[in-house]
């Protein structure tokens, strides 16, 4: 008997082992690796993975039988399947949420399938399925084996659609076509008996003669073709009318076409590299250091021109959805209908479409962020990530996967090169670079030679000794005036939403907290709201004191909101848009926020760290950064990185074109080597007055990481917990790992729960791996008592 392997999704009991299920003789020919299926699991029905099929059987007793298909064809392929056990591996996850994080969004959903008849003959041949309705929901329980055979063999045929009724009502979209329903020899006999007044009928006939298999309503309509004389023609047998499929298109603009830029030398050599590379089918992986402005885009487009000449497809990640509007429409002005697209902001259909889109081969270069990286590409030729040092390639939920670490297991799997590209590539980055793992190749310099931006460092101790409190500097005040003067742009950076950072009682000093959370409240006055940003809580601003009743508030500390109504109020002529989390949470807000800035219909962009990164604006020349020291405030090991990263990044929109630039960085920590290499943006400088640090304190890249966090709505039970974790860890690792904690996290409560963790750094540990699954394997009994255990491979922070 048949026997198929299968992974199930039961929150509860999570395990990579697979249960193993009969297959009857009416499901024999149907179910394959790779398709999810309906199986009973104790007295419940649940979804699963079919991830082997093998007539082995290791089960003494009676085996239970798969129930239904959910899928009748597979969503995942050979290559994802391994990369989902690979990463349940690395990640210390269990496979099923794996196999969950690879397919797309419309697909977890817990949907209903639908099956779309194209072609209106297939009704009158199977009136047992369809019962004359050209759509119907897909229930593989009502349906026999010979009804699930032919359907099978419609849809590889295809004469039938089936696609999922999506969350927010995303179905498959479908539009109305025609097509002949006579021979060209039977419709010119018809056009030749027509009145000489019936114009429209023998335009229609004579475009059904074209022998065009399907013709949309819509392009009939072009030719003055109206839906009444279409109505008449289906009424005398002349043509059947169908529906088809409509993609979503996720594309708001047309782009004009364009060509190949002239490569300057630096930029040749590295072209040349990675195609040779290509080339040869090598799975090599390249850091592309490149400076702020050194056309380090347009290195990606003429790489992967090559790898579409050659047949192949081409994967490029951006780390910011901020980031896709304009490296999109670069790519499809190059590469035109190849490009898809994949990003959280699209809704769940627009994703599902293009997701289908790729998977049938229509689509071959795709560009999108984080998740893009588990899209069924075949054949890949390049995998690139842009401003690969970025945080947000690593996902904070399970499972915890490094965007990087899946590209390269991918590269390798399709034998195929792996582009890492930075102005401030990660020190693990460089340091594998220096030690020769990967191939570095340097963009020391602007394309036309154009100089970076002139950076000031303005001390606002100083500046706040010398004058009235003001959270911009006179230099930076002088600068925005004489830029506004000559009509340029001004970008001011402020990574702190909200209006302020907290409200404070005058009268007795309390500060109102999260009930959830251990963070006090964020005012937005446009809400007229204090707001976590952490559970998302809210509550009205309040007119009083919660403590003591004083009317004296007041809000301290400055948000992106609030710098927007303050520039505002210092420069009332000037148009100003702001760019935050707040402001871009409709759909489309990103692509209109760009827009209207590089059509220069705003003068001044104020903004959070999304528009600090690889945005191009011509006529920037100014950009201004309010509290460079926020990133240097966090207790992590990466914070002077992240610090001089972002200030590099941010410094580097000024002056990209033929206008000089200029920058102005405020800090109340002038001397800190991160804020003064960021002034003369030296990475190399940066990256050797870091390893040293990294190298004293024992951190990444010298020493392997990994967290451990626990949490409980029990402070004390999470604590108890968190100290048997640590003895158990002490007993099976050797006296060279480093063991630190368990400490409360830097916000120790968190959406009503209480955060701790252990952080382990090491070298070499032979007994790690199994010591960690065991402890992953033990969380499940752990969950039925309220405890969660999260283990972190790898991770960006030890807040």
């Amino acid at each position: 008997m048949p026997i198929a392997q299968v992974i199930v999704d039961v929150p509860t009991s999570q395990t990579n082992t697979p249960y193993s299920y009969g297959i009857s003789d009416q499901l024999l020919d149907i179910i394959q690796v790779g398709m999810r299926v309906l199986v009973p699991f104790g007295r419940r029905q649940v979804v699963g993975f079919v991830v082997k099929l093998t007539d082995n059987q290791t089960f003494s007793g009676k085996l239970k039988n798969i129930i239904a298909p959910v899928d009748l064809q597979p969503v995942l392929n050979k290559e994802l399947l391994q990369l989902a056990r690979w990463m349940a591996e690395d990640t210390y996850s269990f496979l099923i949420s794996c196999l969950q994080t690879i397919i797309p969004g419309g697909m977890r959903t817990k949907a209903k399938k639908f099956l779309t008849v194209t072609d209106e003959a297939v009704l009158g041949d199977n009136v047992d399925i369809f019962q004359g309705h050209a759509q119907i929901e897909y229930v593989a329980k009502e349906l026999d084996k010979s009804q699930l055979k032919r359907i099978s063999s419609l849809i590889q045929q295809g004469l039938v659609s089936e696609h999922y009724s999506l969350s927010n009502h995303a179905h498959q979209l479908t539009q109305t076509a025609i097509k002949a329903a006579k021979s060209e020899v039977e419709l010119t006999k018809i056009q030749d008996e027509l009145p000489n007044n019936a114009k429209a009928q023998w335009r229609l006939l004579e475009l059904l003669k074209q022998g065009t298999e399907t013709i949309l309503q819509t392009e009939a309509a072009n030719h003055k073709i109206t839906g009444s004389t279409i109505k008449l023609a289906e009424q005398k047998g002349w043509l059947t009318k169908i529906q088809v499929a409509k993609n979503r298109n996720p594309f708001t603009s047309a782009v004009t076409k364009s060509q190949p830029l002239t490569l300057n030398p630096e930029q040749a050599n590295a072209v040349q590299t990675i195609n040779a590379s290509i080339d040869r089918g090598s799975n090599q992986t390249f850091l592309l250091e490149g400076v702020t402005g050194s056309g380090k885009t347009e290195v990606y487009l003429q790489i992967i021109a090559n790898a579409l000449q050659q047949g192949k497809t081409a994967m490029l990640l951006v780390p910011e959805i901020t980031l896709t509007p304009q490296i999109v429409g670069r790519i499809r002005s190059r590469f035109g209908e190849q490009v898809a697209m994949m990003h959280s902001s699209m809704s769940v259909g627009e994703r599902f479409d293009e997701w289908r889109r790729i998977e049938s081969g229509a689509a071959k270069v795709v560009v999108g962020v984080r998740s893009a990286v588990f899209v069924p590409l075949d054949n890949i030729g390049v995998i690139i990530m842009d401003e690969e040092h970025d945080s947000s390639y690593k996902q904070e939920e399970n499972p915890r996967y490094q965007t990087r670490d899946v590209a390269k297991w991918r590269g390798a799997y399709h034998n195929c090169p792996v582009v890492l590209g930075s102005a401030t590539p990660s020190l693990e980055t460089r340091a594998r670079a220096g030690k020769g793992v990967y191939q570095r190749l340097v963009l020391a310099h602007r394309i036309n030679d154009q100089a970076l931006p002139e950076v000031e460092i303005v001390d606002m101790k100083q500046e706040i000794a010398g004058g009235p409190d003001s959270d911009l500097s006179a230099s930076l005040l002088t600068a925005i005036e004489m830029k506004l003067q000559r009509h340029e742009q001004i970008i001011l950076m402020l990574n702190r939403r909200g209006y302020s950072s907290f409200v404070l009682c005058r009268n007795c000093g309390f500060v109102p907290k999260c009930p959830n959370c251990d963070i006090s409240l964020t005012y937005h006055k446009d809400l007229g709201q204090l707001k976590c940003h952490y559970c998302g809580f809210t509550r009205p601003m309040p007119r009083k004191c919660d403590q003591c009743g004083s009317t004296k508030l007041r809000q301290l500390g400055m948000g992106s909101q609030k710098l927007e109504e303050t520039v505002n109020r210092l420069f009332p002529t000037a148009r100003v848009l702001r760019m935050d989390v707040d402001t871009t949470r409709k759909k489309g807000a990103h692509e209109r926020i760009i827009k209207q800035f590089s059509e220069q219909q705003a003068d001044i962009l104020v903004g959070t760290q999304m528009i600090a990164k690889g945005l191009d604006f011509p006529n920037v020349t100014l950009v201004g950064v309010l509290n460079a020291d926020t990133g240097l405030e966090f207790p992590d090991f990466r914070s002077s990185e992240r610090t001089f990263e972002l200030l590099t990044q941010v410094a580097g929109r000024a002056g990209r074109a033929d206008k000089a630039g200029q920058v102005i960085i405020q800090t109340f920590n002038p001397d800190h080597y991160a804020i003064l290499l960021a002034q003369t943006q030296n990475y190399e400088e940066f990256y050797r007055t870091e390893m040293k640090v990294r190298h004293a304190g024992k951190y990444p890249p010298y020493y392997f990481t990994v967290k451990i966090t626990l949490s409980a709505e029990n402070e004390k039970q999470v604590v108890a917990q968190s100290f048997a974790v640590l003895n158990q860890l002490q007993q099976r690792l050797s006296p060279n790992a480093v063991i630190l904690g368990p400490t409360p996290k830097v916000i120790k409560r968190i959406n009503r729960r209480y955060y701790y963790q252990i952080i382990i750094k090491y070298r070499q540990e032979p007994t790690l791996s199994t010591t960690l699954t065991e402890l992953l394997n033990q969380a499940q009994q752990k969950s039925k008592s309220g405890i969660q255990i999260g283990i972190d491979n790898e991770p960006m922070d030890f807040m």
